[in-house]
């Protein structure tokens, strides 16, 4: 299925059961894109050679859909799947080592019931957040090509209109996902300022009253040098949270 060429086919939804009806249709429609020729073939061949340690599974090696309540408060936008972490397990950030630090420090804050992320299938529940990325196939080196990224964007534009009646801030991890979110906020409908704001960690804008944050990526270039420690994560979540009234 290709991705969506018009953003603006989508309709602002009504809140409660159809909104989660609409995300759910939504991933399910994420799940089937092969628009990408390129991610395509990475991700399905990663899924048959696989990585020895995980030998014994077996890949999703699809787009993978956001993860998350559908009357989320926050939402979490990374980068893309890791080609043995979430294009192996269906579920962001789930299996690899980054996923390993979001959500021990989503844990830590009390927006997460368990600490760890391993398989879509282990019982993990986040509390008034969803994560997604504007890119949902996992790309080779970790690095999608701006047309990817640009062909992707859609369906972001249309996750971030489903989510608009609760949405009340924004984390996004790295430079990536910055300059993917801010186009498509635009085309979500929040005005976003214009020249563009930079990114930086610890950044902060307001569109229409959605506190957006900048974060450093939980990359393991990133958390093993130090350049994102636990406590710089937790703060910027935790200042996420308040803004978007979670406990």
């Amino acid at each position: 299925m290709d991705a969506p060429r018009d953003p603006d086919a989508a309709h602002d939804p009504d809140p409660g059961p159809g909104r989660a009806a609409g995300l759910a249709e939504l991933d399910r429609r994420v799940e089937g894109c092969r628009a990408c020729p390129r991610l395509v073939a990475w991700r399905e061949e990663v899924a048959r050679t696989k990585r020895a340690a995980f030998a014994d599974w077996t890949y999703w090696g699809r787009p993978v859909p956001g993860f998350g309540p559908s009357d989320a408060r926050l939402l979490i936008v990374g980068l893309a799947p890791a080609a043995h972490g979430g294009n192996r397990t269906g579920r962001m950030f789930t299996g690899d080592r980054s996923g390993d630090v979001l959500y021990q420090a989503l844990y830590d804050v009390g927006l997460a019931s368990q600490p760890t992320s391993v398989a879509a299938d282990d019982g993990l529940e986040l509390y008034g957040v969803r994560v997604t990325a504007p890119v949902h196939c996992a790309p080779p080196d970790n690095k999608p090509t701006p047309g990817e990224r640009d062909t992707c964007r859609p369906w972001l534009v249309q996750e971030l209109r489903l989510l608009r009646p609760t949405l009340r801030a924004v984390v996004v991890l790295g430079g990536f996902g910055w300059q993917a979110a801010l186009p498509a906020f635009a085309e979500a409908g929040w005005t976003v300022p214009r020249p563009r704001p930079a990114f930086a960690h610890g950044a902060r804008v307001s569109l229409d009253g959605l506190a957006l944050f900048g974060c450093f990526h939980v990359s393991q270039r990133n958390t093993f040098t130090g350049r994102l420690t636990p406590e710089m994560l937790r703060d910027v979540l935790r200042t996420a949270a308040e803004r978007a009234g979670l406990p």
